[in-house]
């Protein structure tokens, strides 16, 4: 809108946009003021937002007696060293087809790209296979492993940031006498915060909010991670309350990551040349 609009149109947007937010944040109340609850007052009608009395018990019960504090713990490790590997591997493999000519570049490029066409259920049976030889089913190296790879999104949003950056940048190095890791590591790296910080937060939510991967290479439930917690619970046929606040746990590192990264995430995302 612009300083023309009209200001019936200017009320009518923003009671429009109120409106849905509060419908977008509903849900997350709602599970929070569901945990808090008894479970006779979930039952109760009509039906209370503001939970009285307020109850912490759901929260204790579900982190010590159903194991939610390991469950926390597991979700971290494996996505604190996806989140290493990711964004090391990816970077480093777009610094390089960003810098430098080579024999095949355009094609393994294209090939790269390609590969965000596959969907994951063509390589699920074969992957789990693979992963059988080596005897590392029941186990977080399939989960950890391949983000040490470098996967082709992380390595087109890394790519494309470098290649907007200036070239001098990488000849006056050279002509001081830097060598391509220390080019890479001491000057392109820490240029690269923003494009960091969006592949981050991509990483984090995927590695976190990852159910089937855990799901077809875990079984003892000393491994499980937050939503394979949850899917327990299910299955268990607990009450609502502990689901609820299950889920509260599972939700909110993710709400956090993203708030606190909004501003580097959005600017990564608009200097890579992304578009939604």
């Amino acid at each position: 809108m612009t300083k023309t609009t009209p200001r019936p149109l200017k009320i009518a947007v923003y009671l429009l946009l109120i409106a849905g937010s509060v419908f977008m944040v509903f849900p997350f109340i709602w599970m929070i003021s569901t945990s808090l609850k008894t479970v006779g007052a979930i039952a109760q009608m009509p039906p209370q937002l503001i939970p009285n009395p307020i109850n912490f018990d759901n929260y204790v019960t579900i982190w010590n007696k159903v194991n939610f504090g390991r469950y926390t713990l597991n979700s971290f490790f494996i996505v604190v060293l996806d989140m290493i590997g990711s964004l090391l591997s990816c970077s480093l493999v777009a610094f390089g087809l960003a810098m430098y000519k080579f024999k095949l570049k355009g094609p393994i490029y294209i090939v790269m790209l390609a590969t965000l066409m596959v969907p994951g259920q063509v390589t699920m049976i074969p992957t789990y296979f693979i992963w059988k030889e080596f005897n590392a089913l029941n186990s977080y190296y399939p989960l950890i492993v391949p983000s040490f790879l470098a996967g082709a999104f992380g390595i087109f949003l890394m790519h494309q940031y470098i290649k907007s950056l200036p070239k001098e940048l990488y000849e006056s190095a050279v002509i001081d006498g830097c060598s391509p890791p220390g080019i890479f590591f001491k000057i392109y790296l820490p240029l690269c915060k923003p494009a960091l910080a969006a592949l981050g937060v991509f990483t984090f939510m995927g590695a976190w909010n990852n159910t089937l991967g855990p799901l077809i290479y875990l079984q003892e439930k000393s491994l499980y991670t937050l939503p394979l917690g949850l899917l327990y619970l299910k299955s268990e046929n607990v009450n609502q309350a502990l689901m609820m606040a299950g889920a509260v746990i599972t939700t909110l590192p993710v709400v956090l990551v993203y708030l606190f990264a909004q501003k580097q995430f959005v600017q990564g995302i608009a200097s890579s040349g992304l578009k939604g």
